[in-house]
């Protein structure tokens, strides 16, 4: 599988994670943030497509996951997350890389077993995982467990594609 680009768009803050993925063996790359705050929408959105699109020709990844938008209350500020996530996905698409998408609920129950998971849990989780001991930023611990949801999610398919069968009996 190689390495994973994880992207936690943000029209303000994008975060970016890079884990290396042998097997069943996650290793932490790089993480970080592209902070676009002040200034025009198109020149923040310029800022994420330009720093996504030198991440990917620096460090090659070969696969990309990127989490979808909440809608919540304000539709302004979906509205500018999604194009922020435009942004992201067509410097990765420019690079023929294909994007998965996961839900934040996917994401938390992939790292932490719950899709109802706090901040602070995912996290903890992602320095569990990754081994890491330093501090990370919330945006770029939230990138680098949409890398880790897509490494498990790309491992159970491949399982699944080459199961010989399925049962649904109970084993004794």
């Amino acid at each position: 599988m190689s390495l994973v680009l994880g992207i936690d768009p943000g029209s303000r803050i994008t975060g970016y994670g890079l884990i290396d993925v042998q097997g069943n063996r996650l290793s932490y790359v790089d993480c970080g943030c592209i902070r676009t705050e002040g200034g025009a929408l198109p020149a923040r959105l310029k800022k994420i497509f330009d720093g996504l699109s030198q991440l990917v020709e620096t460090h090659k990844p070969s696969q990309v996951g990127i989490e979808e938008i909440f809608v919540g209350r304000n539709a302004a500020s979906a509205l500018k997350l999604g194009q922020a996530r435009g942004a992201a996905m067509a410097a990765c698409l420019q690079s023929k890389l294909e994007v998965s998408e996961y839900s934040a609920r996917q994401v938390k129950q992939a790292v932490v077993g719950t899709g109802a998971a706090q901040k602070g849990q995912v996290q903890h989780m992602v320095k569990a995982l990754l081994g890491i001991s330093g501090t990370l930023a919330e945006d770029a611990a939230d990138a680098l467990a949409v890398a880790i949801c897509h490494a498990n999610t790309q491992k159970s398919l491949i399982a699944l594609a080459g199961a010989k069968s399925f049962s649904r009996r109970r084993l004794s």
